[in-house]
């Protein structure tokens, strides 16, 4: 499925960092101060480096990548996650204090691009770092910045390119457990095969299955699992970004579940409003199973490649027993 371009970026509703936060970030980089906890893991005290002895202080900004770093860093990084709950609109976030703390003190920061979530940068740019060092999903695939769907986790491809920047990164950062790195990375690399077997085993056993879709959140993954959305792409953008779908649009949308023409309804379950639970309500009613996305990982109980498998299982389950799972 060939994802059509669309003009503007993701919806983001990320106010600048403002005055008082930026001091809190210059007070904090002065200081030397820690980065604060998240549901990953609590900052530490002490300077992440090989010097000081102190774990890698690192900061991610979903919780999936920080999910996959701490799989490849172990024992010796520390990491925070910035947008880590999976029952709140990632679109709607606000950087807040405590995130320029523990950005500012952190040695190694991993960012999605693509406008998804730019108060990384802006943050960053507050607590400069001649030290740091920066992952850019965007920039680490190639991507421009024009790239229609920011949602680059759901990418099968991503993740190994960032296990391996990861790497590369943490030995700078650390190289006395270099060794350490590369063997955890190349354990990751392999708990990705169940995803990418599913994925395969999808597409053969159940060719030109139809969906529809709110948000194009989930698309790359649907994509390599041969799956094709018949939302237009303009829709799901519309949706994405907090605008007003062509009303032709979502007379089409609504056609596709009282015509029976797909198979599945994809709904982002983080982001929701009068427009797609209509669209939840329809599909239910045409008794068509709906299937719940994330942006952010759920949590507890999952890791990335756990998290990828239990989407595409979900998927399978709606197609071959008609059953729902809006929420994992």
């Amino acid at each position: 499925m060939k994802i059509a371009a669309r003009s503007s970026l993701p919806r983001l509703s990320v106010l600048a960092v403002p005055v008082a936060m930026l001091l809190v970030v210059f007070l904090v980089a002065g200081c030397g101060g820690s980065s604060s906890s998240s549901s990953s893991a609590a900052g530490s005290t002490t300077s992440a480096g090989a010097s000081s002895g102190a774990p890698i202080t690192a900061v991610a900004a979903e919780n999936e990548y920080a999910n996959v770093l701490e799989q490849i860093g172990g024992k010796y990084v520390k990491v925070t996650a910035i947008e880590s709950n999976p029952n709140t609109d990632p679109h709607t976030y606000e950087a807040s204090a405590s995130t320029a703390q523990a950005v500012s003190g952190a040695k190694l920061l991993i960012e999605n691009g693509v406008g998804y979530d730019t108060f990384m940068k802006k943050i960053a740019s507050a607590s400069p770092d001649s030290q740091r060092l920066v992952i850019n999903v965007q920039q680490l695939l190639g991507l421009p910045e024009s790239t229609p769907n920011p949602h680059l986790w759901y990418k099968p491809s991503t993740m190994p390119a960032v296990a391996k920047a990861l790497v590369s990164d943490l030995s700078a950062l650390d190289p006395a457990h270099a060794a350490y790195f590369q063997e955890n990375a190349k354990k990751f690399e392999a708990s990705l095969q169940p995803w990418y077997t599913a994925l395969k085993e999808f597409s053969k056993r159940y060719p030109n299955t139809t969906v529809a879709t709110t948000e194009p959140v989930a698309d790359y993954m649907l994509e390599a699992a041969g799956i094709k959305n018949l939302t237009p792409f303009s829709m799901q953008a519309d949706i994405m970004n907090g605008t007003d779908p062509a009303p032709q649009n979502v007379s089409l949308q609504n056609s596709l579940f009282s015509g029976h023409k797909v198979k599945i309804f994809v709904h982002n379950q983080q982001v929701t409003d009068s427009l797609t639970e209509s669209f939840v309500k329809a599909a239910k009613s045409a008794g068509i199973p709906v299937v719940g996305v994330y942006e952010t990982m759920p949590t507890p109980g999952y890791d990335y490649q756990s998290w990828m498998q239990a989407e595409v299982k979900a998927l399978e389950k709606a197609v071959s027993e008609h059953v729902s799972t809006e929420k994992l």
